[in-house]
């Protein structure tokens, strides 16, 4: 722990907490006023200075008419103001700071206000909502008169892009839905989530990797039914159908496979990795039955975004569930939604629930999943699957449909969250010279000293691996030692790189057991360079 005497400019978090009493409010309310209004100018600064362009003409009539003529600080700030009240639900941030504003055009003069709202997907839920905001806050300026707002996607960069085989680089979410027992619906709740997000925009793939029982053939009618390969680069060309690009063991000219798990285990890694996906939004990945090899290779081959996990109601599924759920934790793999499938069916009337009730909020209430979606017995949803149509492209008004079409904004939601808290769950703060910990689903922020973190680096290099003797000795490590580099590893860990070119994994498990620093003294910026 460093300590700092009491002269030394610095902020302590013990002492904030020490100060929060009743006669103390109206302090503390200044001071988070100040904080908001503080990061508010930061914004509004770096988005003048990267990604907004103004235009702004002035007519002199308008100054002999009596009305003041603003400046263009001030007609600026006006508007980035107003787009500061529309909070984004899945950061919880404004979009203003989230960067969404760009191309911001101002005509004073004739009060015409243009921009463009760019989304981190186009598959958003809520960018109608943003749209209809944007134009009501900006409108809602008294020198305004008309406001045209743009909306358009650029989807995030993969975060693990230089970890990944080629073929998966340009994917920027990578979905399982896995269930752990066969016959319970996985492949058809993984075909129409995947549909279903198409039709709200994104560029999606589906990757079934059950070899022994491939579905894919069976719930899509592709024109093409063979995987081609290109020849120069010796990659998988995916087949398609209505836009959703297709791999599938069933369309390699095999059928199904007979070979041991091993083999089987190789086979789903060349067809997933050398794949030509292309630019992907989301990639489904329908998993096979299980928890063991295969699974687990698919785990460790790519850094899975998030799981849907299917089910139906009896006690028997909930068994094998949980051995799935419990595998994704250990893996670090977060369980976003639970699919009940075959829920009930009603007739006369009356709901009949024939195989009981009670999997899908068990598995919900046992592990904390957040979101729980039910599926009725429904002939047509059968019938969709066996002619290669899935029910979310033959009926998109229908009742099963709409649970999809909920099933799939849950998805984009709790994916663009997981995306934000992993990218910034650990980050080096050179104001302070030192690395800031949050990790995901934690309301605990933290800060480590440099030194401390690569002083307890644990890899082969740093300590022997049958003696367990420190081989990395204190002094090796300067103390004003600063890190070039963080990248995230997984939804687990992280990459460090040290300027004497090492690379560190440091798993959060690791970073959360290590010594914090209370007392962070405040760098002049002369001394943060």
């Amino acid at each position: 722990m460093l300590l700092h005497t009491p002269s030394s400019p610095r902020l302590s978090l013990k002492i904030i907490k020490a100060q929060s009493k009743p006669d103390n409010v109206l302090l503390l309310s200044a001071f988070k006023s100040l904080v908001y209004n503080q990061r508010f100018d930061r914004s509004i600064s770096l988005l003048r200075g990267n990604t907004i362009s103004s235009s702004f003409t002035r007519n002199a009539a308008s100054t002999e008419a009596g009305a003041s003529v603003m400046s263009t600080e001030t007609a600026e700030t006006d508007v980035l103001k107003a787009l500061s009240q529309i909070i984004d639900p899945d950061f919880g941030t404004d979009i203003v700071s989230c960067g969404f504003v760009k191309d911001l055009q101002i005509d004073e003069a004739l009060g015409e206000v243009s921009f463009r709202l760019e989304l981190t997907t186009p598959a958003c839920p809520v960018k109608d909502m943003f749209e209809q905001r944007a134009n009501e806050e900006v409108a809602a300026l008294p020198w305004v008169k008309n406001v045209k707002v743009t909306m358009s996607a650029q989807p995030a960069k993969p975060i693990y892009a230089g970890e990944l085989p080629p073929g998966l680089q340009r994917i920027s979410n990578i979905v399982a839905v896995s269930s752990c027992k066969g016959g319970v619906g996985k492949s058809t709740v993984a075909v129409n989530l995947a549909y279903t997000l198409a039709d709200m925009g994104a560029r999606v793939g589906i990757f079934d990797a059950d070899v022994y029982g491939p579905s894919l053939p069976t719930m899509v009618s592709p024109e093409n039914r063979l995987l081609e390969m290109n020849p120069e680069t010796r990659s998988i060309l995916p087949t398609e159908y209505l836009g959703v690009k297709l791999v599938s063991f069933g369309f390699a000219g095999q059928g199904r496979a007979i070979m041991r798990g091993p083999m089987v285990s190789g086979v789903i890694s060349q067809l997933l990795t050398t794949a030509e996906w292309g630019e992907l939004d989301y990639l489904v990945i329908d998993m096979p039955p299980g928890t063991g090899d295969i699974q687990l290779t698919l785990c460790q081959v790519v850094p899975l975004t998030a799981a849907v996990i299917v089910t139906t109601p009896q006690k028997l599924a909930f068994i094998d569930v949980a051995k799935g759920v419990r595998m994704f934790s250990k893996l670090k793999v977060p369980c976003v939604a639970v699919v009940e499938n075959m829920c009930h069916f009603d007739a006369d009337g009356k709901r009949y629930y024939p195989f009981g009730r009670g999997s899908g909020s068990q598995v919900v209430q046992q592990f904390g999943i957040p979101h729980l979606f039910d599926l009725p017995i429904r002939p047509t949803l059968s019938a969709s699957g066996d002619s290669g149509i899935p029910e979310a492209v033959a009926d998109p008004q229908g009742e099963v449909a709409k649970t999809f079409q909920d099933l799939g904004v849950c998805v984009v939601q709790q994916c663009a969250k997981i995306r934000q808290q992993v990218s910034t769950a650990v980050t080096y703060d050179r104001t302070i010279r030192a690395i800031r910990v949050k990790v995901p689903d934690s309301d605990e922020e933290f800060l480590l000293h440099p030194a401390t973190v690569r002083r307890n680096d644990r890899s082969a290099q740093s300590v022997d691996e049958w003696t367990g003797e420190q081989k990395l000795q204190y002094a090796d490590i300067p103390e004003d030692i600063q890190p070039e580099e963080i990248k995230p590893m997984g939804n687990y860990a992280v990459t460090i790189t040290w300027p004497d070119g090492f690379n560190q994994i440091a798993p959060y498990d690791q970073l959360q057991m290590l010594e914090r620093l209370v007392d962070v003294p405040e760098l002049t910026p002369a001394q943060a360079v």
